[in-house]
């Protein structure tokens, strides 16, 4: 089963979602499906000689309204030479309301994406302008097309999930909202820990051990093959925060395959309450924590780290 687009996903540029299968084995349904068609303005120009670089997809969509942790990601559908990333990065050109520092971090030769240094200011506007047409990728495409987005950082709301604590904090412009009951991956299937920003959501998530190599066996103890409701996306590995029927009434054990559950009542307000790129925390599972480009973990690689694998290093944005 194909997994469907998101209600608060990417922004579809040339081709196909970037979504791995699930942890808990997830795909979302087609209720999930709507106002995700690429948003993108493009701006066609005369095509340059050499076969076009085109864009799998820009995020976040353009218009949207997105968290503090919300990296720019951009995915290329063919590969970019090394020599060629600088001049990508120069012409990936972002702007913003206010100040801020940040720089560009390629996780792949078709994955580079922006953060901030530190979390985004509420409220701030920015925009993107990809100015690519006749840019060269240096494996012999130049860009056809210039996109441009423009979004908004708004409330800043964290989650915070404590993995022996079985309970997940709820916050909103610094102030405490809600405590919640949750259960974790279990010792076998531990959740990652980390920060990730929120991908995308889905009322109801298709989720089955098969799908991710834990179990095609009925007869296993591990194998499920399940359709829960109220689905927050964390990962492409496939970590969700979500109710599930099988532990109706967390707060007290180690009840999943590596996703985090909430009973049925939090689990829709949460999902109501929550955006993509607002970030949510896991600490105390011994896992380790998730991998930058595994979904929006971009805060999980310290300043440091994050400049090692940029072309033009840090930089301020200018504002507008």
């Amino acid at each position: 089963m194909g997994r469907g687009k998101s209600r608060i996903g990417i922004a579809w540029v040339t081709g196909v979602l970037l979504a791995g299968t699930a942890a808990c084995g997830g795909h979302a349904s087609a209720d999930s499906a709507k106002d995700t068609k690429a948003a993108a303005s493009r701006t066609a120009k005369p095509r340059p000689s050499g076969p076009p670089m085109l864009l799998e997809t820009i995020t976040p969509k353009t218009g949207t309204t997105v968290g503090v942790a919300m990296p720019v990601s951009v995915v290329f559908t063919n590969a970019v030479a090394k020599s060629a990333r600088a001049g990508i990065e120069k012409h990936l050109g972002i702007t913003s309301s206010v100040p801020v520092t940040g720089a560009w971090h390629w996780f792949s030769d078709t994955r580079v994406d922006w953060r901030p240094k530190e979390y985004w200011k509420p409220g701030t506007k920015v925009r993107v302008n990809a100015r690519l047409t006749g840019v060269s990728n240096g494996n012999g495409r130049y860009g056809t097309h210039d996109y441009r987005h423009n979004f908004k950082i708004g409330s800043d709301v964290e989650a915070k999930v404590s993995v022996p604590g079985h309970t997940m904090q709820v916050s909103k412009n610094g102030a405490a909202v809600r405590t919640l009951p949750i259960d974790a991956g279990s010792p076998s299937f531990p959740s990652w820990d980390g920060t990730m920003a929120v991908m995308d959501k889905a009322r109801t998530v298709h989720m089955t051990s098969c799908s991710v190599g834990i179990s095609c066996d009925k007869g296993s103890p591990d194998f499920y093959d399940l359709t829960l409701p109220w689905d927050v996306h964390l990962t492409n590995s496939g970590t969700y925060l979500h109710y599930s029927t099988g532990d109706p009434n967390p707060g007290h054990s180690y009840g999943s395959h590596g996703c985090v559950h909430l009973s049925l009542a939090d689990a829709e307000w949460f999902y109501d309450f929550v955006k993509q790129g607002d970030p949510v925390t896991i600490t105390g599972s011994p896992r380790g924590n998730a991998a930058g480009d595994n979904g929006y973990a971009a805060f999980n690689l310290s300043w440091s780290q994050w400049l090692a694998r940029s072309a033009t290093g840090q930089h301020t944005l200018a504002s507008t």
